[in-house]
């Protein structure tokens, strides 16, 4: 049996936060000279490769450039580029508008998005009005794949197929916005299949990569580290559950994280976390009630921490939804219990697999 110190094993939050999404100007920056002035424009030295790289660690990238936009887009389709890019924002808006909007639809914080431009005017115009956006002067371009911050400790199979994953994102954004009807009808069109596993070995790299990466729908914020995490899962004192998701577009990869501690006759949730992509599929609660369920069946007491970031409100709502209520606090930390005495049916619309 493993003996753990939870408070111990917290990776520091202090050090620095990944970048999730690279936002590039394109005048002077992706390319030398000024699109809509210049007969020809060339691409920057290196800069396939860079977005190439930046790509293969599972790192976003998007536009935000004053520009006409068809004539941009067509630009960097004619340079074999354009796939590389979601969310691209080539208009006349302000790059601050550009880059909240990139957030907004990606769904990430402004702290996980770098800005890289030529113009030290529109880089200091974010810098002040978007303090957490990391602004880089395209100058220092050739230091750009050897920041920290770019550099994921793994590069995962979900890493490696994120661009992917998003783009699927957008297809089924698209047909939801056609859908007539209500949101739960729509659900059910996209069949989807939710896959609750213990973790294996195979799946610590990207459960650390989860700890790191998400930070809205995260009850906690504890941050474990590969060999954390591997103590736990070998632990008879825990569990550790990895969730994945699939629909009918494709899969969202894994995109859940639970942790619970079992003592003889108490269980707490040390952390419980969703992809920000899976928000409105509804798919948090099956997690949940499933725990539920386990400590039901062991006749134990269920409660769970909480550590209030300002941004996991949603979490701390799911807890209360699913009938936690709060018994005590511990400096920050909020403890929530469950009397268990009603545990919500799984969705019509979501086929569940357990794997032991």
């Amino acid at each position: 049996m493993i003996g753990l110190n939870l408070e111990q094993t917290r990776n520091s939050q202090d050090t620095k936060k990944p970048i999730k999404c690279v936002v590039w100007d394109l005048d002077n920056t992706l390319w030398h000279g000024v699109l809509l002035e210049d007969d020809r424009v060339d691409l920057r030295e290196n800069i396939v490769e860079i977005i190439k790289t930046l790509d293969a660690r599972g790192i976003l990238q998007s536009i935000a450039s004053k520009n006409d936009h068809n004539t941009a887009i067509a630009k960097l389709q004619e340079l074999g580029l354009s796939e590389y890019f979601i969310y691209s924002q080539i208009n006349w808006n302000s790059k601050v508008a550009s880059i909240q909007e990139i957030a907004k639809l990606i769904n990430i914080g402004l702290d996980a998005i770098a800005f890289i431009d030529d113009q030290p005017f529109e880089l200091e115009e974010v810098h002040f009005s978007l303090t957490d956006v990391l602004c880089i002067n395209v100058t220092k371009i050739e230091h750009l794949l050897d920041m920290p911050e770019l550099n994921p400790r793994f590069i995962t199979e979900d890493s490696q197929k994120r661009r992917q994953m998003y783009i699927s994102d957008i297809e089924r954004k698209q047909a939801e916005e056609k859908f007539i009807g209500v949101q739960e009808e729509f659900l059910k069109t996209l069949n989807m299949h939710f896959t609750l596993a213990s973790a294996q070995e195979d799946d610590l790299q990207r459960a650390e990569e989860l700890t790191v990466r998400t930070n809205q729908l995260n009850t906690t914020g504890y941050t474990y580290s590969y060999d954390d995490l591997n103590q736990f899962r070998q632990s008879e004192q825990h569990k550790l559950l990895i969730a994945t998701l699939e629909d009918k577009y494709g899969s969202y990869g894994k995109i859940g994280l639970a942790l619970v501690e079992c003592r003889d006759d108490i269980w707490t949730i040390k952390l419980l976390l969703m992809s920000c992509r899976v928000m409105s599929r509804g798919v948090g609660s099956v997690m949940l009630n499933y725990i539920m369920k386990l400590a039901q069946e062991n006749k134990v007491r269920l409660c769970a921490e909480f550590l209030s970031n300002n941004r996991n409100r949603m979490m701390y709502i799911a807890y209360k939804f699913a009938g936690f209520k709060e018994v005590e606090k511990q400096g920050e930390i909020v403890i929530l219990e469950n009397q268990l005495n009603q545990i919500q049916p799984l969705p019509e619309y979501i086929k569940l697999e357990i794997i032991d």
